[in-house]
């Protein structure tokens, strides 16, 4: 997983109307970048009506939010659609950013394993340096811990 201190490493992934995202593009502001496994699930749904319900206070902190998943474009829009969710979904279809983030991970269900990614949040700073980690994030406290790590940083 990468830590604190270490370049985020750049990716190009498509959002949910498939136009490409660039994280390089974002330099100069705060980007909060989440990983979960999957969209419209229940842990997603928290987790994403939260940051919408928080837009102001993202705003306000000069962050930009982005979540990825391995979702394709038609199920983030789907997704996006159905919460009214005002920020960028990214799919990642192939979970190659997942892995370079080393957050694709094997999970275990019912006793079958699978990969997916894990459920983790990379603060990047406006010069693309990750400055906070939260790994195995809670979605119901996702934002008050995120806000509270820019808040400090």
């Amino acid at each position: 997983m990468i830590e604190p201190g270490t370049p985020a490493p750049d990716f190009e992934l498509p959002n949910q109307d498939g136009e490409s995202v660039k994280l390089s593009d974002l330099r100069g502001q705060w980007v909060v970048l989440y990983f979960y496994p999957r969209a419209d699930t229940l842990d997603a749904t928290v987790q994403a009506c939260s940051v919408r319900d928080h837009r102001a206070d993202y705003e306000k902190a000069g962050a930009v939010v982005l979540g990825v998943s391995p979702d394709t474009p038609a199920e983030l829009k789907k997704f996006v659609d159905k919460y009214g969710l005002p920020f960028t979904l990214l799919g990642d279809a192939d979970h190659a950013v997942a892995e370079r983030y080393g957050v694709w991970v094997e999970k275990s269900r019912y006793g079958r394993s699978y990969f997916g990614n894990s459920r983790t949040t990379f603060i990047i700073d406006a010069d693309g340096v990750v400055r906070h980690v939260i790994p195995k994030v809670t979605p119901a406290t996702h934002d008050d811990e995120v806000l509270a790590a820019i808040a400090a940083l």
